[in-house]
């Protein structure tokens, strides 16, 4: 066949398969044109999901007459002024965006500048381009794209529902505006308001707060850490939350390099391992992550989409976001996102057993121990509830005088041989006792691997564990490594591995269960993590065996010694998987149950 140039609207259409994907990329085009107009009031409008109709809307610089006939050509742009590929000050270089939109739907733009008289406007019907014609119009650019992908339509069987489509246009520019606190945005949906986020003030990291706190909802505004630090030209700032604040998904993890929204596979896994100690795989943080470098360190220009990009320094890159991230964690270590609400607990139904006129808990004192008896009227059809929420204490005078609290306070009682009840001048605290405890193990299984080797316990009988031929060749992988934490085991037969010493720190373990454990864990592991992350993995798992059993009896000395323990131990707020060792109640918040 003969070699021909294709013609110019075949080759915008080509080009529009690679940039317009779905109606979220013509938002996110559009808006990020608006922003480099300098626009600081940004309005997008949606019918059907953005089907048949977007708009964008900004109070830009605008364009001139000449400017807009050179708009909708391909390649044609203001944002390579030295045309250096290399030093990318913007978000769109291109010049691909409109073109491409054009060429396969019906597209006006209307725009002025502050010193024309007049605006101007043209339209684009599939790529053929009309006459400029003036038009009435405030400074700014308002850009409407109907009935997308007609000229294509191929590609209309890709698009999902309505709903579906106007979410992912929602979280585009949500993800721009939270890069962005110091432009207005506003979204309606089908001729509705869906949200309008406000210009914020001066102070950068106060007001991109606010916009993170509207964006990302209110519980992570109150239990976000900030993220300041610097290194060889590269600043990283944000947010990030309390571990035990966390998603099944990635999806609230905001990254932005030098404003511009991306999912970069480095900073991801950087993420990650820097919560690697504290939050168990499969559940994933909050943050939001701001990096600024120089133009010339990072390259943009990597994918059409331009979501992708590519650090000339990776390691300086994920160095200084895990070394970040975890000084920021250091430093709010005692602390645990209080996710109770007490309005929920304040609801009860009118069918519900407290609304009884024959209820009348007393409690009763049995030995050394004070048990309430909430199962008075009922006892008949529940004999067992008095048992199941059974509450212990000492005798008062063995308690410990208050000066002797920390921030944690006094153990008061233990419910369900689970839950510490301690208090301090203006709270309430529940403690879970085992994944308190488990932090604390695990805290000083990491002290002692850095200090020395921990100390090993040698099985008077050594245990015996068979395996599954894949698990066992993956434990006796790493067995050089587990015998730096103090577990001992070899090759025994061709099906077990027999344990020969255990952490003297763990105690009494179950030793087959240990190796178990560690063993199906380590295939989810895989290869990614390096040898001291492979670790501190299995510190979490040895800590968990090695810990407070829930269902323990616990005296009240026992209970302050771990309420003590807490206090001095890093990342006391959370145990190893992520989840809060604790919870707080403050008095004035119980008191709102009791309408007083």
């Amino acid at each position: 066949m003969t070699i021909r140039i294709l013609p110019s609207n075949l080759v915008n259409q080509i080009a529009a398969g690679e940039v317009i994907e779905r109606p979220a990329s013509v938002v996110k085009e559009l808006v990020e044109n608006a922003l480099d107009a300098e626009a600081t009031a940004i309005e997008v409008y949606l019918n059907n999901g953005g089907k048949t109709f977007i708009a964008v809307a900004d109070n830009g610089k605008g364009m001139a007459k000449e400017e807009l006939n050179l708009a909708v050509e391909r390649h044609a742009t203001s944002k390579l002024p030295d045309d250096d590929l290399f030093h990318i000050c913007f978000f769109g270089f291109r010049g691909e965006a409109l073109p491409s939109i054009a060429s396969v739907a019906r597209m006006s733009i209307t725009t002025r500048r502050k010193e024309d008289d007049c605006a101007w406007k043209i339209d684009v019907d599939g790529g053929r381009k009309s006459e400029i014609v003036p038009a009435a119009y405030n400074q700014g650019t308002r850009i409407e794209v109907r009935d997308l992908f007609y000229a294509a339509p191929a590609r209309l069987k890709f698009l999902k529902s309505d709903i579906s489509e106007t979410a992912s246009c929602q979280d585009v520019l949500q993800r721009i505006a939270l890069a962005n606190p110091e432009v207005s945005f506003a979204f309606y949906v089908d001729g509705k308001k869906k949200f309008y986020y406000p210009a914020g003030g001066k102070d950068l990291f106060e007001s991109r707060l606010e916009r993170l706190g509207l964006v990302m909802g209110k519980e992570f505004r109150e239990n976000a850490i900030l993220i300041e630090a610097e290194r060889e030209g590269l600043k990283i700032s944000g947010y990030v939350s309390l571990p035990t604040l966390n998603k099944a998904n990635s999806l609230s993890q905001f990254l932005f390099v030098n404003n511009r929204p991306v999912r970069d596979k480095v900073l991801l896994g950087a993420i990650r391992g820097a919560y690697q100690d504290v939050l168990t795989r499969g559940r994933y943080p909050m943050c939001a992550l701001f990096f600024d470098l120089p133009p010339e360190d990072v390259d943009v220009n990597v994918h059409p989409t331009k979501a992708e990009v590519r650090f000339y320094d990776n390691n300086l890159v994920r160095g200084l976001l895990v070394a970040s991230i975890r000084n920021a964690l250091a430093r709010a270590s005692g602390k645990t996102s209080n996710t109770i609400d007490l309005s929920k607990i304040a609801e009860v139904e009118t069918t519900d057993c407290l609304c009884e006129p024959e209820f009348n808990p007393s409690p009763i004192r049995v030995g050394g121990y004070q048990s309430v008896n909430f199962a008075t009227s009922r006892q008949a059809e529940l004999p067992e509830l008095e048992y199941k929420f059974s509450v212990r204490t000492e005798p008062e005078e063995d308690v410990q005088n208050a000066a002797e609290s920390g921030p944690l306070g006094l153990a008061k009682a233990q419910i369900n041989d689970t839950y510490i009840i301690s208090q301090t001048e203006d709270s309430l605290i529940i403690v879970d006792q085992h994944a308190a405890h488990e932090r604390i193990v695990m805290e000083r299984i990491k002290a002692g691997l850095n200090e020395h080797k921990p100390q090993a316990q040698m099985l008077l009988i050594p245990e015996v564990v068979e395996l599954a031929l894949p698990e066992k060749n993956r434990i006796l992988e790493a067995a050089s490594d587990l015998a730096k934490l103090g577990l001992e085991l070899e090759e025994f037969g061709p099906k077990a591995v027999i344990v020969r010493a255990t952490p003297a720190l763990l105690g009494e373990v179950d030793a087959k269960e240990l190796v178990t454990d560690l063993a199906e864990q380590m295939a989810e592991w895989g290869r990614e993590f390096e040898l001291k992350e492979k670790l501190h993995l299995v510190c979490a798992t040895m800590a968990c065996h090695g810990s407070v059993r829930a269902g323990r009896r616990l005296n009240v000395a026992e209970m302050n010694q771990l309420l003590r323990d807490m206090e001095k131990t890093p990342h006391s707020g959370q145990c190893n998987h992520g989840r809060p060792t604790y919870v707080e109640l403050k008095m004035k918040d119980i008191a709102k149950l009791f309408d007083r």
